[in-house]
């Protein structure tokens, strides 16, 4: 009696209001989250956050729940959240519905789409797609062969050639297969290299039961395609080969990325080839080598590769990747400079230089 007196007499809420104001900032801060919660979900299913470019393929095997399909889609940078992923299936009472398989994703793809295409299963459950990005030699792409269990490594090397394989002394190497007949620009590649350079890169939906030619086949036609017309007619015009091209823009690809550094590049390099300067490519020792995170040595300028391009003068024995059209448009098309040296540094615009003397300052300003 006491108590509900002095809490009327000092104008202070009684039990039951304040009990009443608890519960009311509870439904509050329930709601808050629920909106919170909402709107990171949604945030999460309807727009795209893939951390790559272009598409990538996934394959799903047998036996994965949401959780593990989540996981996995995250990891390959499909999504960002597993937990998305995950509760949206949920919602949709699908997450027993999720069919393994091959699938192919774009960057754009969003978790909405991903979950219908997994319900629906593969569109082409006889085929299987493969991504070959700008810049993979074929040591890049017969361990990818082999770690998809499409082919061994060497089944692949034993038909387009063994990278960085210098034929004319190891006799003891199977000659790559020369397809010359089926595609009128393999013409003027020397018949000891290999299909380096010619296996153009992108996405291809082959058989499951594709043999490794059939691949490299399917591969050499869509090369035959994206090479148009006007650029064999503009190699001709400039007196050079399309091979000669080739290794080029595959020595551009490989060190450095945007346009207009790669064609300016492109005219160092047939400026060197021209006064008769060794090209000095550190890319063609990391192509010798067959590592990319080794730091390059002194030892290694004087390797004995047709490749090596510090031991040689002129262009290497032939490409040390496959270039996309970027490149090779920039080994057509290369841009006139007073320069003779160029340094691509890690997260950097590349520098130019015009004496020894000043890319030997590029260098140590920018390699320490």
């Amino acid at each position: 009696m006491g108590d509900e007196f002095l809490a009327e007499d000092s104008g202070l809420p009684k039990r039951s209001d304040s009990w009443l104001l608890k519960l009311k900032l509870s439904v509050l801060a329930v709601l808050a989250t629920a909106v919170s919660a909402g709107v990171w979900l949604a945030y999460e299913i309807y727009l795209p956050h893939a951390s790559f470019n272009g598409e990538k393929k996934v394959e799903i095997p047998a036996g994965f729940g949401s959780r593990k399909i989540g996981a996995l889609l995250r990891d390959q940078g499909v999504i960002q959240s597993k937990w998305a992923f995950v509760t949206y299936a949920t919602l949709k009472n699908q997450n027993s519905s999720l069919k393994p398989g091959s699938y192919v994703f774009s960057e754009d793809t969003q978790i909405v789409e991903i979950l219908n295409n997994l319900v629906e299963g593969e569109r082409y459950p006889n085929e299987r797609f493969l991504t070959i990005p700008e810049g993979w030699n074929l040591r890049d792409i017969g361990f990818y062969l082999e770690r998809n269990g499409i082919a061994q490594a060497e089944e692949l090397w034993e038909i387009a050639g063994f990278p960085a394989a210098d034929y004319k002394s190891a006799r003891d190497l199977p000659r790559p297969k020369d397809f010359s007949e089926e595609f009128n620009f393999l013409k003027d590649k020397p018949v000891d290299v290999g299909l380096e350079g010619y296996l153009f890169p992108d996405t291809y939906r082959v058989f499951r039961d594709a043999s490794v030619e059939d691949i490299v086949r399917k591969m050499l036609a869509n090369f035959g395609r994206r090479i148009e017309a006007d650029i064999l007619q503009e190699t001709k015009s400039r007196e050079k080969t399309l091979f000669q091209v080739l290794i080029v823009a595959s020595l551009v690809e490989e060190e450095v990325e945007s346009d207009e550094d790669r064609a300016t590049v492109a005219g160092i390099l047939w400026k060197r080839l021209a006064l008769g300067i060794p090209l000095q490519v550190d890319a063609t020792l990391v192509y010798i080598k067959g590592e990319s995170r080794a730091p390059l040595t002194n030892q290694d300028k004087l390797l004995p590769s047709p490749y090596n391009t510090y031991r040689y003068k002129g262009l290497p024995a032939g490409p040390i990747a496959n270039p996309g059209l970027s490149a090779i448009r920039a080994a057509l098309h290369p841009i006139s400079s007073p320069y003779l040296y160029y340094l691509s540094p890690p997260n950097a615009k590349t520098i130019f230089s015009k004496t020894l003397e000043e890319h030997n300052q590029a260098k140590a300003k920018y390699l320490q």
